[in-house]
């Protein structure tokens, strides 16, 4: 009886998260068609000019030549996440590309690996086909080749003319493992790349580490592959594995999910093949090249196995937590605090405990220290990689005590807000919003160089 008790507990709980998850992926796509159409309104009824001022003693040639100097401050967005284009008007960022001169913000799988992830965004900047490698296609059935991007949007991106990186989830891991196959020289055509193409990666509740929560929404604990029977991410999978199926062309225009290198449109695979993705057999989720399984414990050690922290280059991340103590036991530390989305698996995180029947992901692993998280991720997991080796670090209470910051280090500090505090909702984050995005840009502007301090469009030397 009490089986029975507790399986329909967990049915309805993956009743209301479906049902939570599904509303609000209605809600963001809704307000992004409402912005466009009222843009598209706004500018038919009201046609306007556009009047630049410009400071005293600046041309526009002058001002537009310094904020070429800068080197690219370039945002990436985490899972289910878009760039520049997608979503129509709608900012992944909230808006705060705009508050410098020179910030790109790429479109990448929003569930695609961290490793095809990583090589779209080489290619991204460069310019050319996206090259997702041979031996790697192969393994996981799917094109070698994908999208093309006729120029870079920093063509001349290479060790003199290095990139800032702001990473907000796993945006932060994609990075990281850019970086690693720059240093690799892993891009065919391109042998003198190397991790000094990287002046700095910022992470914003950074997935370093893995996170709990990829178990609860469904990833098997004993592998961090498999997926169970029943879950949260079995449903997303049919969803996604439909939604390419269908391959609705202005659909996919205005939010992509990234797997159109797997082939899986009814033009290319027929109705037997979305009978062989749906079954499993065939497809991203079949042959585990998708980022969930990036996402666990043991995913990210595979990954980090690989993953240096080098010695020129400048790291800091901002690690966010929505949790308490309350008489020696974690929970919530608010509820009008935490989004709707994401106050349930504050809860569930806070008390998720790995299954004593199975092997821990590491050796030392304890439940206590995995319990803080911002609702998507555990705090620990948010700071630096540890896993499977700690990383050399420094924890920051003022930023002003780290200066001048030395490169070779992740400086880290903890934000009190959950995952999504400061991304699509500005308004959200409040004022915490604007401190936390000038001080990273800031920080690349003033703080972060190789040779000299770069010239900022607005200053004058005399």
């Amino acid at each position: 009886m009490m089986r029975l008790w507790i399986s329909y507990l967990q049915l309805v709980e993956l009743f209301v998260s479906s049902l939570v998850h599904l509303l609000y992926g209605f809600y963001i796509f809704s307000s992004a068609v409402a912005g466009d159409l009222s843009q598209a309104l706004n500018e038919y009824f009201h046609k306007h000019n556009v009047n630049v001022e410009v400071k005293e003693g600046m041309g526009e040639g002058e001002r537009e030549a310094n904020a070429d100097d800068l080197p690219p401050i370039v945002l990436v967005h985490g899972i289910f996440g878009f760039g520049k284009g997608r979503l129509g008007a709608l900012s992944y960022f909230a808006g705060a590309e705009k508050k410098d001169e020179r910030v790109l913000v790429p479109d990448l799988g929003s569930l695609t690996s961290i490793y095809d992830r990583a090589r779209e965004l080489f290619y991204y900047l460069k310019g050319g086909q996206v090259d997702y490698g041979e031996e790697h296609s192969k393994a996981c059935g799917h094109s070698q080749f994908g999208r093309i991007y006729e120029r870079g949007h920093y063509p001349e991106w290479d060790e003199d003319h290095p990139i800032h990186f702001v990473g907000h989830s796993a945006g932060a891991q994609v990075v990281r493992v850019l970086q690693q196959m720059l240093a690799d020289k892993a891009f065919k055509g391109y042998e003198n790349t190397s991790e000094n193409w990287v002046l700095s990666i910022t992470s914003l509740s950074g997935a370093f580490n893995g996170t709990t929560r990829t178990y609860t929404d469904g990833m098997q604990p004993e592998d961090g592959r498999s997926l169970k029977p029943i879950c949260l991410l079995q449903l997303c999978r049919i969803g996604v594995i439909i939604y390419d199926w269908f391959d609705i062309s202005w659909l996919k225009n205005y939010y992509n999910f990234g797997f159109d290198h797997f082939n899986m449109s009814w033009k290319k695979m027929g109705i037997w093949g979305l009978v062989d993705c749906l079954l499993g057999n065939a497809g991203p989720f079949a042959s585990g090249d998708w980022i969930l399984p990036d996402l666990t414990i043991q995913g990210s050690i595979r990954l980090n196995c690989h993953l240096h922290t080098f010695p020129d280059t400048y790291y800091f991340s901002y690690a966010t937590k929505r949790t308490t103590k309350l008489m020696g036991v974690t929970v919530p530390s608010s509820i009008l605090g935490i989004h709707p989305l994401l106050f349930i698996r504050v809860l569930q995180m806070s008390q998720w405990r790995y299954p004593p029947d199975v092997s821990p992901p590491y050796k030392g692993y304890r439940d206590e220290d995995w319990q803080d998280n911002d609702g998507a991720l555990n705090t620990i997991s948010m700071t630096h990689p540890r896993l499977p080796i700690e990383h050399p670090n420094c924890l920051v209470e003022k930023e002003s005590d780290c200066q001048p910051l030395q490169p070779g280090i992740w400086y880290y500090k903890f934000v009190e807000g959950d995952h999504i505090l400061f991304i699509v909702n500005r308004e959200r984050a409040g004022v915490q919003f604007d401190l936390i995005y000038d001080s990273i840009f800031q920080r690349c502007r003033k703080h972060v160089f190789r040779k000299q301090p770069p010239t900022m469009p607005n200053e004058i030397h005399h």
